[in-house]
């Protein structure tokens, strides 16, 4: 292993241990939330209230040192709210633009579907091009740029669900769940005096952000490797249970992952664990089921997890 790849292993690896010092007893779900940073896409987190989806969300914004604001979606907001806008200056006669939140390296959405159709939209230009355009010119957001949004479930109140477009630019979504009895009771006590994230500090810097995505893409992705990531991928288009499937961005996405995740293991090689491990953070927000899986209780996860069953592993040969 190059000398590269273990420096970039080791951000990883800090970054990861630094956010489960304020997260207790989800490491997986953090572990997820790693990889989507240093792979640079964007994260969507969604659970019921109070199970610390915003923690998460700053945890990994103080850990890694980047610019952060944060965005309080509300039913009111306006997309200028979020973009910026153009100010007449009296004293110049011109107008100056004023940037909005979004120009800044980490913006936590909070709630992100409490906010309506147009101003959700709003975001939509940032996440894929990472670019904002006001009264037809463009301004550049900084690197690295990455939206962490929260969200409720659709079935509380007040909330609006987030059009196909915008969840095709999540990279994951990632549900973090009630804690256990023990969690809970650690949870008490790391907070009897104070909050752990008032004491945490950043363990990398930005740089290293785009060092790690950059060292990552260069972990080898076998063609047997990409073949399958097509055909899981393909399968969802084709499942019974879907409207939509996932689409080629998801592809890319899961391929990209898998490279990342395989760098934090210590592998300059993707293997078909990889594959499975992360198909369902990067394909289920995507997936549209229809009326009867619904009905039923099928949720995208399973719709998945059945197609993982099915689709040979490649160099695999099972038993006749």
């Amino acid at each position: 292993m190059s000398e590269d790849r273990k420096r970039a292993q080791s951000v990883i690896t800090a970054v990861n241990a630094n956010t489960n010092k304020v997260i207790f007893g989800k490491e997986s779900a953090i572990e997820l939330g790693i990889i989507s940073l240093f792979s640079q896409g964007h994260i969507l987190i969604e659970d019921v209230p109070g199970v610390g989806k915003t923690m998460l969300a700053k945890s990994i914004a103080r850990s890694t040192g980047c610019d952060f604001k944060r965005l309080q979606f509300t039913p009111d907001m306006l997309p200028s709210d979020i973009t910026g806008t153009n100010v007449y200056n009296q004293g110049s006669s011109n107008f100056e633009f004023r940037p909005g939140p979004i120009m800044s390296q980490m913006v936590l959405v909070d709630e992100i579907n409490r906010a309506t159709p147009k101003t959700q939209s709003a975001l939509l230009e940032a996440m894929e091009e990472h670019q904002v355009s006001i009264d037809g010119v463009s301004y550049k957001l900084p690197i690295p740029f990455m939206i962490l949004a929260t969200q409720n479930p659709i079935e509380y109140e007040g909330t609006f669900p987030l059009p196909e477009a915008q969840l095709d630019r999540f990279l994951m979504r990632i549900r973090l769940g009630y804690p256990t009895t023990n969690e809970t009771v650690e949870i008490l006590g790391s907070q009897q005096y104070g909050h752990p994230i008032d004491s945490l500090e950043s363990v990398a810097q930005p740089s290293d952000i785009v060092r790690v995505a950059q060292t990552a893409i260069a972990t080898h992705l076998d063609d047997k490797i990409k073949q399958y990531i097509v055909a899981v991928v393909e399968e969802t288009r084709m499942d019974e249970h879907t409207v939509l499937g996932a689409s080629p961005r998801a592809a890319l996405d899961l391929a990209k992952t898998c490279q990342t995740y395989a760098l934090s293991k210590g592998r300059d090689y993707v293997i078909p664990d990889d594959v499975k491990y992360l198909a369902s953070a990067i394909m289920a927000h995507r997936l549209i089921l229809d009326t009867n899986a619904r009905i039923q209780g099928i949720t995208a996860e399973q719709v998945i997890q059945g197609i993982l069953e099915r689709v040979p592993i490649p160099g695999y040969k099972p038993n006749v």
